[in-house]
């Protein structure tokens, strides 16, 4: 009990310290700025509305323009069910919006080039996260604390010369 009390006692005389400090001309005494609840950011749209970013994961590139509606997601001109057959592939797609609880709400469409069919899933889901980033700045803290912002930079490693393959040998002979 007699920590408490100490403690009250502190506190009174710090607030008398404080109340009796002189106080400088208003124009030297720092001005805190104030405090917004507007994001760092400001949301990036083009002229029909859309929200563009380009996505790359291995060999894969991926442009995507995300704009509100119901859900449907076009990758190269076809349905991204059709495009991406494995359920795994449309699972990676749709974590974004599953973060963020924004499934079925945002209508999205993607140009994707190069790589294979799990470069391109990753890299679709790499431009979804920035579009939706630009679209809602406030969603921004979210999406790069489950790492969606970051590229993914692992490729596959060349094959060297001497080499079978990237790093396995030929069989050793010592005679």
């Amino acid at each position: 009990m007699a920590d408490t009390k100490d403690l009250s006692d502190l506190k009174e005389i710090a607030g008398a310290a404080v109340v009796e400090a002189p106080v400088a001309d208003a124009a030297e005494a720092p001005v805190e700025p104030p405090v917004s609840t507007m994001p760092l950011r400001e949301q990036e749209l083009d002229k029909f509305g859309r929200a563009y970013a380009t996505g790359r994961r291995k060999d894969a590139v991926a442009r995507v323009w995300l704009k509100p509606g119901k859900g449907k997601i076009t990758v190269n001109g076809r349905d991204s069910v059709t495009y991406f057959a494995r359920p795994t592939l449309r699972l990676v797609l749709n974590q974004v919006f599953a973060i963020t609880e924004r499934e079925g709400q945002y209508d999205v469409d993607v140009t994707v080039k190069g790589g294979g069919l799990s470069g391109q899933a990753g890299a679709v889901k790499h431009g979804i996260s920035q579009a939706l980033t630009k679209f809602e700045p406030a969603l921004r803290p979210a999406v790069k604390a489950a790492g969606f912002l970051t590229r993914d930079s692992r490729k596959v490693e060349r094959k060297k010369y001497g080499k079978a393959k990237a790093r396995k040998s030929f069989q050793f002979s010592k005679r």
